[in-house]
């Protein structure tokens, strides 16, 4: 793919409405349709739905699946090694109340993505970190990033994720950590109206944190000014390429001042991103602290069903108490709200989350999951790394991933750090 350097001209650009662009680049009038994944055709298939699972123009293509590939009934658990950090907290020499706000969070040692990357960022070094969900690499960059601006002058940060979810965590990450610090952050993201970002900017923040669509409609409209940006954070960088956004990514860190650190995290590293590293990056220091793509805490099984009796193969897994927390994953909107709209009725408190709804509406239906005033969360791949939460007893793939790598993300939503969990994909029977 080409380096791009060029920007939209401001004069006579048609103003945005604050609804019009979302962090869906489907929605713009790029033409994404024709883009594969690099790295060749997964085994799922090589076609890709848009992403937020919705289709224009035609049914969706079904991937295909091996269902032997995804059984392991009785996984066997290897007992690894515990990790052994290099460091303490107090060792990096972090401020003091940075440390106490990490012990405050129950957090007694460095993870390993923490123990590698915090001394390198803190050296002023950009960094490739290769880790998964769940490895506490929000933690590794936001520490150093918040030691670097209490003790350099005019830094400040910006953060760009896949999802409103993600910025939101990442969000509510750094208030954590920075606690007690006069330092400040605000959230941009697309799906809500973006006057009162554009208020937000006015003021000082030290950290922006955001989806690519909307980072680049405020930077187009002069609200953010990248020449102030000192840090750029590129979280699950993968992700982001993966649905389309290379082209928002490339015009807002050609925008970013040259002297800034750039720091990468992402789970893979494809040929798309290594182009991105190798524009955008000066002599990074990669760290990979990658596991096997699936774990050995989650069972996986399929679950077979002829299509009239789908629903009520659903309904019949649901009413064992052993399904206790659930995550429930379809292919499209419109499927995925009736699906836990006909849960609700069925005397399954369900909610949803997808691309059609609000980003208001989103957050309220993830915390009555959270909190457990609903037992079941359906919901399009949007989800499938923006959203952690503890205790999933199983996810069930009610309809098929479109590729291995869905696969991996939808059921690493349970079976996290070391409590176990169960996969289950709904495959018709033939």
């Amino acid at each position: 793919m080409p380096f791009q350097t060029s920007r939209r001209p401001q004069s006579g650009r048609r103003p945005y409405s604050s609804s019009e662009r979302t962090d869906r680049p489907f929605n713009r009038s790029r033409n994404t349709s024709s883009r594969t994944r690099s790295g060749g055709a997964s085994r799922f298939g090589s076609g890709r739905p848009h992403r937020g699972g919705g289709s224009r123009g035609g049914a969706r293509k079904q991937p295909s699946f091996d269902p032997s590939q995804f059984i392991n009934k009785n996984p066997v658990v290897v007992e690894e090694a515990a990790y052994e950090p290099k460091h303490s907290f107090k060792d990096f020499g972090l401020h003091s109340d940075i440390v106490a706000s990490v012990t405050k969070q129950g957090i007694d040692s460095p993870s390993p993505i923490q123990d590698q990357v915090i001394p390198l960022i803190l050296d002023g070094k950009d960094v490739i970190g290769l880790a998964q969900t769940g490895t506490g690499k929000t933690a590794a960059f936001l520490l150093p990033l918040i030691q670097k601006t209490l003790t350099g002058k005019n830094q400040q940060t910006l953060i760009l994720t896949p999802t409103r979810e993600l910025a939101l965590q990442a969000e509510a990450e750094f208030r954590k950590f920075g606690a007690g610090f006069k330092l400040f952050a605000t959230s941009c993201v697309g799906g809500t109206s973006i006057q009162p970002q554009i208020r937000a900017l006015k003021r000082t923040n030290h950290f922006v944190i955001g989806t690519p669509g909307r980072i680049l409609d405020l930077i187009e409209r002069g609200n953010l000014h990248t020449d102030r940006i000192t840090n750029v954070v590129l979280d699950e960088a993968d992700r982001m390429l993966d649905m389309g956004f290379i082209h928002d990514m490339r015009s807002i860190l050609s925008g970013v001042r040259k002297d800034r650190q750039t720091l990468f995290f992402s789970a893979t590293m494809t040929k798309e991103a290594e182009a991105l590293v190798n524009d955008f990056m000066q002599k990074p220091v990669s760290v990979s602290v990658k596991k096997k793509d699936v774990t050995d805490s989650i069972a996986q099984d399929v679950v077979s069903y002829e299509h009239v009796h789908k629903f009520d193969t659903l309904l019949a897994l649901l009413a064992k108490p052993e399904f206790k927390r659930v995550i429930i994953f379809g292919s499209m909107k419109h499927s995925v709200e009736k699906l836990s709209q006909e849960l609700t009725k069925n005397g399954v408190k369900a909610e949803s989350i997808h691309g059609n709804k609000s980003h208001g509406q989103r957050q309220r239906s993830l915390a009555a999951f959270k909190s457990g005033n609903a037992r079941v969360l359906v919901a399009t791949d949007v989800a499938a790394r923006g959203i952690h939460v503890d205790d999933v007893s199983h996810v069930i793939n009610y309809d098929l991933p479109n590729t291995f790598e869905d696969y991996v993300h939808r059921i690493g939503r349970t079976g996290r750090g070391t409590k176990r969990g169960e996969a289950l994909t709904f495959v018709p029977k033939h």
